[in-house]
């Protein structure tokens, strides 16, 4: 069984309570994006909504699409690659 997101026709309500820091901190963004704050959290709860889903995806492979797949990992082309060694070995600059 799948999971399905089923689209309404009408908007339903979502309450919340929130202390002062948080909602100043909230407003201080809105305002920065020029949107409401509706929108904002409602963008932003859906992220992080795709975000759990995605990290929680099951892949079902058959033994012969999951040998495929080990083969694919192990005959990594990147381990080779010059170019992307050298940027890896680089030290980030937020460090």
């Amino acid at each position: 069984m799948s999971a399905q997101i089923i689209e309404r026709e009408k908007p339903v309500p979502i309450n919340m309570r929130v202390d002062t820091k948080k909602r100043s901190l909230i407003d201080a963004a809105v305002e920065l994006l020029g949107t409401d704050r509706t929108s904002f959290i409602l963008d932003a709860a859906c992220k992080r909504a795709e975000e759990v889903i995605m990290d929680r995806q099951l892949f079902l492979l058959s033994d012969e699409a999951f040998d495929r797949f080990e083969k694919a990992l192990d005959e990594n082309p990147l381990r080779d690659n010059k170019c992307l060694q050298k940027l890896m070995s680089k030290p980030s600059p937020w460090s």
